[in-house]
C-alpha cells in the first residue's frame, strides 16, 4: 500500500479478481469508438491510461443494437467481428498491467438517429428525432441483446462490462415516468419501470457466468421532473445487488437537466453526498463521480466513508499518468483536469474525436509524440501565457535548450486572468502544473525581462517561438477615455474598483466571465450556496434530488451588451454555455443585442437599439470588445532579418490568432511546433 493516498491506492478485493487501486476511469465517448479503422489508435489511448496505474478503465458507450446507437453507425457491440477487433485494445490493457470493461449503452431518445426507441414516444429536447415506442416484444429482444453484448465483451477479453442505466439513456428512461407512460409490465408502477433495469443485469449475469465484472451505472440524482424518488432508487440498488452486480457506479443528472454536474463552476466533489447515502444501503462496492480531480479530493471521499470507488474520466484524458503520479509523491506534477468541456465533450457532441484543453496528446497517441530530439537546438519561446508554456515544456521535455521569457513577473498570461473569475478557480492548476514542469524539465525562466530582437539574434537562437499573447482591441467609441471606462484587465487581474451599475462591452467569452465576477455573491460556505442556487436537494428528500432554487440577488446592475442582433452568447461551449448564460439570467443581468455604442459622458453610455436611443446611468463601462495579436517583436525580427542569419520564427497562441481567447487551440499549438522543431 502507497504511504500516500492509503485509501485511494488500497487494491479493492472483488471476489474473483482484484483491483490494483480504487480509480475507475469513468467512461466517455471519444469518436475513436465509432470507426473500425480507429482500433489502433483507441488500444494506445486506453494503454497508456493502463500504463499509468488506473484500477480499472471503462470504455465509451458500445450499443447492444442498431436501434440503441448514439449516431448513425455508432459504436455497437453486436457480431463477433467487432469483439475480435477489440482483442487489440484489451490485449493492450492486459500488457500493462490494467482490467477494462466495455460501456453497454442503449441511447433510447437520446440517439441522434430517426430509427431511435423508448419506452415512449416522447420526444427529447436535445435530439432531432422522436422515437417510436417499444413493443413489448422488443423491450424483451433488447434486454437479450444486452446480454448477448456482454458474451461477446467477454470473447473480446474485457474483463466486465459496465451497463449504462443513468444520465437519461434507454434504461433510465425506463425508470421515471417523465419519460414512461406504459401502462404494461414494463412501465406504471414503479416496481415495473425498474423490471426493464434488473432483467437486463439479470440475463447478462446468467449469460457471462460468475468471473466476470458488472458495473450498473445508476442514476441517483436525476435532475429533471418526473425523475425517481429516492426510495425506489435505493430499492433499485439493492435489487441490482441481487441480480448479479459486482459493483455500482454513480450517474447524476440527465444531458437535459437545467442544472449543471460537470463543469468548473461545480464544486468538487459535490456529489459524493449521495454515494454516500447509498453506500450504507448494498454490500457491493459504490463509486463515486463527477468532478472528481485531485487525488486529495478523491482520498477525501473514501476516507470518509462516502464511496469504496471514485470514476473519474476528464482527469486521466488530462493526465494518463494521474495514479502513478499520486502513488509516486508526486501530486504536484499532475495535469488537472479544469473541467472546461472544450476539447472533449464540446467535441464528442459536435461528432469531433475528443481531446483535452491541458494535453492535446489525449486520444491522439499515436499521432503527437514527444520523442526525444536527435539534434538538440537552441530554442527561445517569449510569452508564458498557455501556448508560451505548451512550447517550451514540450520542447525541453525532448531535449532542447530552452529559454522562456515573460515581460511579466510570473508565468500564465492571460490564465491568470480566468482564474480570478468565480467558478474558475481551477485554472490555477494549470499554472501549477506548468511551474513545476518548467522547472522540472530544466527550462531556462526569465521573468521582468522584455527581450529585443537583436538580443535574440546576437544570443544565437536557433528556433524564436513568438507567444506574445494579444493587446485588448479598444472600440472607437466617442468618449472611450473617460474616466468611467475599464478593461477586462483592469477588473480581473489589476482589482480596480467597480461601481454598483455597470455596462460590459462585449459578450463574447470574455464578456460572460467578467459579468459573472460581477454579480457574484461570495459568502463563508460557497458550496452550500451553490447547491442553493441551483436548486439541488442534498437531503435526498425530494423527487429527482430537486429543490426550489434561492439566487441570491446580485448587489450590482449589470447591463451585458453586444453589436450583433444573435442571441447573446449564442457562441460559448455546446456543453458549458447554458450554464453561463443561466447564470447571468438568474442574476438579472440585462443582455441587450443589436446595440450601437454612440457614447461615453458623465451620464454614463449612451446607446442605440433598434433605432432608439437610450442612456445607461452607469458607475463603469467594461470593455470586453476583443483582441488583436500582439505581434511587434515577430516584426521586428523579420525587420532585423533573422531569417537570413538561420533563425526560424514562429507565430503561436494569441500572437498568431486573436479571436476570443482560446487556449486549447494556443496549447495544441504550442505542443505540436514543439514536437515538430
Amino acid at each position: 500500500m502507497s504511504e500516500f493516498y492509503p485509501n485511494l491506492l488500497e487494491p479493492l478485493d472483488l471476489g474473483f479478481t482484484t483491483l490494483r487501486n480504487r480509480v475507475l476511469m469513468g467512461s466517455m465517448h471519444t469518436g475513436l469508438e465509432d470507426r473500425f479503422f480507429n482500433i489502433e489508435k483507441l488500444a494506445a489511448y486506453f494503454a497508456e491510461r493502463a500504463r499509468g496505474g488506473v484500477g480499472l478503465i471503462v470504455t465509451g458507450g458500445y450499443a447492444p443494437n442498431r436501434r440503441g446507437e448514439l449516431l448513425p453507425l455508432g459504436s455497437r457491440m453486436q457480431d463477433k467481428v467487432t469483439a475480435l477487433l477489440h482483442k487489440r485494445v484489451t490485449s493492450a490493457v492486459h500488457n500493462e498491467g490494467g482490467k477494462i470493461c466495455m460501456q453497454l449503452l442503449h441511447a433510447g431518445r437520446y440517439g441522434y438517429v430517426p430509427y431511435s426507441l423508448s419506452p415512449s414516444g416522447i420526444k427529447s429536447p436535445i435530439t432531432p428525432f422522436k422515437p417510436g415506442k417499444m413493443s413489448g416484444k422488443q423491450v424483451q429482444s433488447t434486454i437479450d441483446d444486452f446480454a448477448k453484448a456482454a458474451e461477446l465483451s467477454k470473447f473480446a477479453g474485457y474483463d466486465g462490462v459496465e451497463i449504462m442505466g443513468s444520465e437519461g439513456y434507454l434504461i433510465n428512461q425506463f425508470l421515471c415516468e417523465r419519460t414512461n407512460q406504459r401502462t404494461d409490465k414494463w412501465g406504471g408502477s414503479p416496481e415495473n419501470r425498474m423490471r426493464f433495469a434488473i432483467e437486463t443485469v439479470r440475463k447478462v449475469r446468467e449469460t457471462v457466468g460468475k468471473n466476470f465484472i458488472i458495473v450498473y451505472r445508476m442514476s441517483l440524482m436525476d435532475l429533471v421532473e418526473g425523475g425517481q424518488e429516492w426510495d425506489h432508487i435505493a430499492t433499485l440498488a439493492k435489487e441490482i445487488e441481487a441480480a448479479g452486480a459486482t459493483i455500482i457506479n454513480t450517474g447524476i443528472g440527465w444531458h437535459e437537466a437545467r442544472i449543471p454536474t460537470i463543469v468548473t463552476s461545480v464544486p468538487r466533489g459535490a456529489f459524493s453526498f449521495a454515494t454516500g447515502k447509498l453506500k450504507s444501503l448494498v454490500s457491493i462496492p459504490v463509486c463515486a463521480s463527477n468532478r472528481i480531480n485531485t487525488p486529495e479530493v478523491a482520498e477525501n471521499i473514501i476516507e470518509s466513508g462516502e464511496a469504496d470507488m471514485v470514476s473519474m474520466a476528464r482527469p486521466l484524458l488530462a493526465d494518463p499518468f494521474f495514479v502513478q503520479k499520486a502513488e509516486n509523491g508526486r501530486a504536484d506534477e499532475i495535469n488537472t483536469c479544469i473541467a472546461c468541456n472544450q476539447a472533449c465533450l464540446d467535441h464528442t457532441f459536435r461528432n469531433k474525436r475528443a481531446s483535452c484543453l491541458v494535453n492535446p496528446r489525449a486520444c491522439h497517441e499515436l499521432e503527437l509524440r514527444y520523442l526525444p530530439t536527435q539534434n538538440k537546438k537552441k530554442v527561445a519561446v517569449i510569452g508564458a501565457g498557455p501556448a508560451g508554456m505548451a512550447a517550451s515544456t514540450v520542447a525541453a521535455e525532448r531535449g532542447h535548450d530552452v529559454t522562456l521569457f515573460d515581460a511579466s513577473d510570473r508565468v500564465g498570461g492571460q490564465f491568470n486572468i480566468a482564474k480570478e473569475v468565480p467558478g474558475k478557480e481551477d485554472f490555477a492548476e494549470t499554472l501549477r502544473y506548468y511551474g513545476k514542469m518548467i522547472d522540472k524539465r530544466g527550462v531556462k525562466l526569465q521573468l521582468n525581462h522584455k527581450v529585443e530582437a537583436q538580443e535574440l539574434i546576437d544570443a544565437g537562437f536557433d528556433e524564436v517561438i513568438v507567444a506574445t499573447g494579444i493587446t485588448p482591441r479598444t472600440p472607437g467609441i466617442d468618449g472611450i477615455d473617460h474616466e468611467k471606462v475599464l478593461s477586462y484587465i483592469d477588473v480581473l487581474l489589476h482589482k480596480k474598483p467597480v461601481g454598483e451599475k455597470v455596462a460590459v462591452i462585449g459578450a463574447g467569452g470574455i464578456g460572460f466571465d467578467v459579468g459573472e465576477f460581477l454579480v457574484h455573491n461570495h459568502t463563508e460556505d460557497e458550496l452550500a450556496q451553490w447547491y442553493d442556487e441551483w436548486g439541488v436537494d442534498t437531503t435526498l428528500e425530494n423527487r429527482s434530488g430537486l429543490k426550489e432554487a434561492n439566487v441570491v440577488p446580485s448587489a450590482r446592475k449589470v447591463y451585458l451588451l453586444q453589436r450583433k442582433e444573435t442571441s447573446l452568447g449564442k457562441d460559448l461551449g455546446k456543453t458549458s454555455g447554458w450554464v453561463h448564460r443561466a447564470v447571468l439570467k438568474h442574476k438579472g443581468v440585462e443582455m441587450i443585442a443589436g446595440t450601437s455604442y454612440d457614447k461615453v459622458d458623465d451620464q454614463g453610455l449612451h446607446i442605440t437599439v433598434n433605432g432608439q436611443s437610450r442612456v445607461l446611468d452607469v458607475d463603469h463601462v467594461i470593455l470586453c470588445a476583443g483582441q488583436t495579436p500582439k505581434r511587434d517583436l515577430a516584426d521586428a525580427l523579420e525587420v532585423a532579418g533573422a531569417k537570413a542569419k538561420g533563425i526560424n520564427v514562429h507565430l503561436i497562441g494569441g500572437a498568431d490568432v486573436a479571436a476570443e481567447l482560446d487556449a486549447k487551440r494556443a496549447i495544441d499549438q504550442g505542443s505540436r511546433l514543439a514536437a515538430e522543431i
